[in-house]
């Protein structure tokens, strides 16, 4: 690994751009605890999960007028409720005008309730599953999601966690380019070698600055580029 930019450094300098360490603090994103995340149902992580697939590549605020309509169509995200439905009915879901016509995301809401229900069997629940897994290593966890889930690949998978509180960093572009310009990472964003090494990385400003690896991944982002978040 190339040696790092010290911490402290980003800091200042997103600091410098967004108006001072109290600014800075303003913008950072809320976590929450491994209690906190166990306290939620399978369908709330179902629900935050589809609406984050419907997100990715779409306006929305558009996704979240309809997402009303969404919890009422699909039982309120219940997995065994969603694995019910037959083609038929799934098929009336993805050309539903007061949805969004979209049949490989409308599938991927039922592919993801058996993936919910696989899991919480495993570890008695969704939640408790994300909530035990070990923040040191987050990239794994969004390869489980990827591999078991349904269109939680890229940032989708990220998204949705930090949606609903689990400590993670982001890859945005601002973070990419970040990480390439300053040779943290040598390899494609998609390939486990980056992945490794930006956990890595993350791993060793957490242990120096004492911050969330969220809030790690939003001052990069604040402190290059566009000023993204």
């Amino acid at each position: 690994m190339a040696t790092l930019e010290k911490f402290s450094d980003i800091f200042d300098r997103a600091a410098e751009r967004k108006g001072g360490a109290k600014a800075l603090g303003l913008l950072m994103p809320q976590t929450l605890d491994a209690d906190e995340i166990g306290q939620f149902t399978d369908a709330q992580l179902l629900s935050a999960m589809s609406k984050q697939v419907f997100q990715s590549g779409f306006v929305w605020r558009v996704v979240e007028n309809k997402w009303p309509a969404y919890e009422e169509a699909f039982f309120n995200f219940e997995p065994f409720k969603v694995l019910m439905l037959s083609p038929d009915q799934i098929q009336e879901r993805a050309t539903d005008a007061t949805l969004i016509r979209h049949q490989k995301k409308t599938q991927s809401i039922v592919d993801n309730a058996y993936m919910v229900q696989q899991l919480a069997a495993e570890h008695g629940s969704f939640a408790e599953f994300i909530a035990n897994w070990p923040e040191d290593d987050i990239t794994g966890l969004w390869q489980v999601l990827k591999k078991k889930g349904s269109r939680l690949g890229g940032n989708t998978g990220p998204y949705f966690l930090r949606t609903v509180g689990k400590d993670t960093f982001l890859l945005t572009n601002d973070v990419q380019s970040y990480l390439k310009a300053n040779k943290v990472v040598d390899a494609g964003f998609t390939s486990q070698t980056a992945l490794r090494q930006a956990q890595a990385a993350f791993n060793h400003w957490q242990q120096e600055s004492g911050l969330s690896q969220a809030q790690i991944s939003r001052i990069i982002s604040l402190g290059v580029g566009d000023n993204r978040v």
